[in-house]
């Protein structure tokens, strides 16, 4: 067996396959991006046969950029955008509706509703979450209150529910596996993580049936065997993560203690809190960083919705940047006399704050502000979103420091400027790893090491590798000053401002 993983990473807007090596190093990669669906304000929807025609694509692109065939592969994992709902019929695999994205915020309506009737600290104790439009089972139970016949079908066992992670698996098996993990199921608002079951509780509040559930695995499990006409060979897979706790696990912080931030469409920061599901009195999440050999290992977890979306935003909606890369570039010509802060709300605020109707909102502009000092306010964004998370962290967390180093990863990392800014407004150092495909190698990971071609935890902490540290070299007046300010921003855009 030559020990090539192939790891399938199903992002919010493009889908990577990508080979590794029996060293864990990159043999060859696929991608291609997928259309985004705003059938309102507010809503996103994904094509699920476009997705799965991204996955099909990338995966022979991979194979082929590594020049090996699907009989040479040990294993797949999978990796994926986390809380988008996916419902399909049992027995032809076809989608009732388009995916319902993380980022949708149509059903805030019902979540208010929802905290009127007091449930949210049912729904909190029991999952860890918050009643926000963000997690699936809100989106879930709309698909079936307003696709025809969708309850009634459901509850017959006619429909299969899934995030995207279910909807891939039961596609590359054929149909023959209908199976989630728990880091995944965790996200969903209908699953117990203390005891690490779907619950009857919060099923009959959403009235959503049970029937419709997959089967919850260990992140590191048999989840099937892909169909062997789709790649010339069938191949187990044998490990599952959602995006940000496979991010956790690819930065090898499996220590309660360590910390991750990952940098893409929105941000996302992940604490290990070991066996201690810490119960955050910050509005932060209490969830599962994974599950392997039947432990649960739980996290604190602050969820950003913007964050390389804003760059997305200054080159698709503004048109001032061409490519983003060039943001950083563009960031460091700003006039550093004019304070221009940028509040993503596009979709809502995310962790602290968990307010669904907040926009986005822009301060301090002049006429000397140009497209210079945008750039620079949409990557400062980004790091003051993530000092607001880590503030919100130390409270919570038991031995939380007044400074913690942070792995970071993710496509926004590659700017040397963001991630000196990143350090300046933490006040902490910033951690980046050799290895920047982070998410796809903890889902490698699961899968190789689950096949016994890849080393076990301890070793691969181990061979974890630092390509360079940012350490604060802001003055504490200055820091001060531009973290007062968006402070001032932040509260003028909460909705009940």
């Amino acid at each position: 067996m030559a020990g090539y993983v192939l790891a399938i990473d199903q992002g919010t807007t493009s889908t990577r396959a990508i080979v590794f090596d029996k060293d864990m190093k990159v043999a060859g990669s696929g991608q291609k991006e997928f259309t985004q669906i705003f059938p309102k304000s507010g809503w996103v929807e994904h094509n699920p046969e476009e997705i799965w025609e991204s996955v099909v694509t990338t995966v022979s692109q991979a194979l082929k950029k590594a020049g090996i065939k699907a009989s040479d592969l040990a294993a797949i994992g999978i990796t994926n955008q986390r809380e988008t709902v996916v419902v399909w019929e049992r027995d032809t695999g076809k989608p009732i509706h388009n995916a319902i994205v993380w980022q949708d915020r149509r059903t805030a309506s019902y979540c208010e509703k929802l905290k009127r009737q007091g449930l949210e600290k049912l729904f909190t104790r029991k999952t860890g979450l918050l009643l926000d439009p963000y997690f699936s089972g809100t989106k879930l139970s709309w698909m079936l209150a307003n696709v025809k016949g969708a309850r009634a079908r459901a509850a017959k066992g006619e429909l299969c529910f899934g995030t995207v992670d279910s909807f891939l698996i039961w596609r590359l098996t054929g149909g023959k596996s209908f199976v989630t993990d728990a880091t995944n199921a965790s996200r969903t608002l209908i699953y117990n993580i203390a005891e690490n079951r779907w619950d009857e509780d919060l099923l009959e509040v959403l009235r959503i049936p049970a029937a419709m559930l997959p089967e919850v695995k260990d992140c590191a499990d048999d989840f099937g065997v892909t169909d062997e006409k789709l790649f010339g060979a069938a191949v187990p897979i044998l490990g599952v993560a959602g995006d940000q706790q496979a991010a956790t696990i690819g930065q090898a912080c499996f220590e309660p203690g360590m910390l991750k931030s990952t940098y893409g469409t929105g941000c996302f920061a992940v604490l290990n809190t070991g066996k201690d599901m810490c119960r955050s009195k910050n509005r932060l999440l209490t969830t599962i960083a994974y599950r392997l050999n039947g432990e649960t290992t739980y996290a604190l977890e602050g969820s950003i919705f913007i964050a390389g979306a804003a760059v997305q935003w200054l080159r698709d909606g503004l048109k001032i940047i061409e490519k983003a890369s060039h943001t950083g570039e563009l960031a460091q010509k700003a006039d550093p006399q004019q304070e221009v802060y940028l509040v993503p709300a596009f979709t809502g605020l995310g962790a602290p704050h968990w307010d669904a109707e907040a926009r986005g909102a822009i301060y301090g502009l002049t006429r000397a502000t140009g497209p210079a000092e945008l750039a620079r306010a949409a990557l400062e964004a980004v790091c003051y979103q993530t000092r607001d998370l880590l503030d919100a962290m130390h409270k919570d967390w038991k031995n939380g420091e007044s400074s913690t180093v942070l792995r970071v990863d993710g496509g926004m990392v590659a700017s040397d400027w963001t991630m000196q800014r990143l350090s300046d407004l933490l006040d902490a150092p910033v951690d980046r790893p050799t290895i920047l495909e982070t998410t796809a190698l903890g889902a490698a990971w699961l899968a190789g090491s689950r096949a016994g071609v890849w080393p076990d935890r301890k070793a691969f902490a181990k061979s974890w590798a630092r390509e360079r540290r940012f350490e604060p070299q802001m003055d504490e007046k200055t820091r001060s000053t531009k973290i007062r300010g968006w402070k001032d921003a932040v509260r003028r855009t909460l909705s009940d401002a």
